[in-house]
């Protein structure tokens, strides 16, 4: 039983015309307008979450910046810190340097003073 094209055709015009009608019998039994109505407040709920992540997000963001900010400070008194205790190491180590080699040469003068006088 082959249909021909015009019959196929009612058949497609029929289905557009009621499928809104079976979707919503389907669907508890609530018609097209009030299955509409509940999505559209559905889709608003969905949205306005949305947007309240997007503000918890942006706050979060924001929260880490601002810790960023606290570590590169803190980061930045830590150099300056490490520059002066190895400023004032490079000056002791100096000190003890210019120590080291007033007592070699005081005992090498001392060596020599000996020498000359043995």
């Amino acid at each position: 039983m082959a249909l021909a094209q015009e019959d196929l055709q009612q058949i497609g015009e029929y289905v557009k015309n009621h499928i809104g009608e079976w979707i919503a019998e389907q669907s508890l039994g609530k018609p097209p307008v009030v299955y509409e109505i509940e999505l559209r407040e559905r889709m608003v709920r969905v949205e306005e979450e949305l947007k309240h992540q997007r503000e918890l997000m942006r706050q979060g963001f924001e929260q880490v910046d601002k810790r960023l900010e606290q570590v590169d400070k803190r980061l930045e008194l830590m150099k300056t810190d490490m520059d002066k205790r190895f400023d004032e190491m490079l000056k002791r180590h100096d000190k003890h340097f210019l120590w080291l080699i007033g007592f070699i040469a005081t005992g090498v003068g001392l060596v020599i003073t000996a020498i000359r006088y043995l």
